[in-house]
């Protein structure tokens, strides 16, 4: 008789939010994964003792740490105490219970808001903690910065397999589309969808359009994390350092504002024409990330954003009156 195949048992936090449910849609493609999920009222991630009861109780084989606190400028702006708070506690809580409960896998989801305002364009890896932070998500990068140095230390001392990946903007199913706290293509898909339904004349855009920025549709995103975890130890470590472990996740392309609002306009069928206020800030000029080392490790962006904002529209408008506006 055959022994059957053991399950790979692997907890996904995070998996109601956009990048978590991406992951979800990955993972549930491959054998031989049993997917472990719970939602907030479930598992508390900000609590000590019900993450340590979790571990103690589920036999966790893999981590995909997605759960954060995440914003906009204008959220990060007002709420600073909260984005630093959440954040630190989350990641300490899962890394920690996880390495105490044996999981040797774990794989950290930061931003690539943790390199410096002024690094060099594209940013490279070693940029990391080579100059200050721009002011006006600092807590939150700080959180995410933290959170890679939580991985490596476990690695360094305990000999755990712990990596993190650093994604560019993203965007796709699941993102917020709130008017305030939304990223700018939910925001200007939802402005520019309503400025459609009431047959404006015309929409007006923060900011002069030139600021350059890179996208990734969060189902490639969701593509590379797997395969970044499918790397044996090995071959993972022969491409990093143990103090600069984590890896840029990208397109390695960009556009202007003005581009992507006029793709944006496109995919919606909006008719009028848009104006950028210049006297409204820009914020970073550029900001790209360099994903020569991504690539080097096989993986490399496979939906283009046209592609992507059109998939994204349409799941906008099939969830339209569900969501939290």
């Amino acid at each position: 008789m055959k022994h059957m195949m053991h399950m790979k048992r692997i907890f996904i936090a995070g998996h109601q939010g956009m990048v978590g449910s991406a992951l979800v849609r990955q993972l549930t493609e491959q054998p031989g994964v049993e997917l472990v999920l719970r939602e907030r009222a479930q598992l508390d991630l900000t609590r000590q003792a019900e993450v340590e009861e979790f571990f103690q109780s589920e036999q966790i084989d893999q981590v995909y740490l997605a759960a954060a606190k995440v914003g906009g400028i204008h959220a990060n702006n007002t709420y600073p105490a909260e984005f630093i708070y959440q954040n630190l506690v989350i990641e300490s809580n899962v890394i920690n219970a996880a390495h105490q409960n044996n999981v040797q896998q774990l794989l950290f989801l930061g931003s690539s808001c943790i390199y410096p305002k002024q690094a060099a364009q594209p940013m490279q890896e070693a940029a990391l903690l080579t100059g200050s932070l721009e002011p006006t998500n600092e807590p939150y990068a700080l959180a995410k910065i933290a959170g890679i140095k939580l991985c490596e230390s476990y690695n360094r001392q305990y000999n755990r397999d712990y990596r993190s990946v650093m994604p560019t903007n993203l965007y796709g199913p699941l993102d917020n589309f709130h008017a305030q706290n939304s990223h700018v293509i939910p925001a200007l898909l939802r402005r520019i969808h309503e400025a459609k339904v009431n047959q404006d004349e015309s929409v007006t855009i923060w900011g002069s359009g030139q600021a350059m920025r890179e996208f990734l549709y969060v189902d490639d995103m969701a593509g590379a994390c797997v395969h970044v975890m499918s790397l044996d130890k090995e071959v993972y470590q022969s491409f990093v350092l143990p103090m600069q472990s984590h890896v840029n996740i990208g397109t390695g392309l960009d556009c202007s504002i003005r581009e992507l609002a006029e793709s944006i306009k496109d995919v919606t069928g909006f008719s009028g024409c848009l104006t950028f206020d210049s006297c409204k800030p820009d914020g970073m000029p550029r900001k790209l990330l360099d994903v020569s080392l991504l690539k080097r490790m096989g993986w490399e962006a496979r939906t283009d954003l046209r592609t992507g904002l059109k998939q994204t529209y349409d799941w906008y408008l099939q969830n339209e009156s569900n969501l939290r506006l």
